[in-house]
């Protein structure tokens, strides 16, 4: 059983948007906050968002400020990625996390519930 599925990634072209959504288990019941994460080939993982349910704090990555908003539905328990203005950088596997008390909510190793991820590849 997985925490949480995130879906809504595939093959975009540069300059498109695509949203992403992403669905917690009862596992995730609890969390505090939800977060996102990329990771490309070779390269680290990577913050982009994160909100927590109570007060609707955002957090956003620097590279993608302006371009990435992140926004929740209380009622279902689900939170989405809002990707405009896609670039070929932004091709990554996208994941969706969950951190029930966190010191600081752009580490990933402070989340402790990940899903599968959902591939988002933007073309030039």
């Amino acid at each position: 059983q997985v925490a949480l599925v995130e879906s809504g990634g595939g093959l975009v072209q540069a300059g498109g948007s695509l949203r992403l959504t992403c669905a917690p288990s009862g596992r995730t019941f609890s969390a505090y906050a939800m977060g996102w994460f990329r990771q490309a080939p070779g390269k680290r993982r990577e913050f982009v968002a994160a909100i927590t349910w109570v007060g609707g704090s955002i957090r956003l990555g620097n590279s993608v400020k302006g371009r990435f908003s992140i926004n929740k539905d209380n009622a279902k328990k689900m939170v989405y990625l809002q990707m405009n203005d896609l670039k070929p950088e932004d091709t990554a596997g996208y994941y969706c996390a969950a951190v029930q008390h966190p010191i600081d909510i752009t580490q990933a190793l402070q989340y402790t519930d990940w899903g599968q991820g959902t591939q988002v590849t933007v073309t030039s």
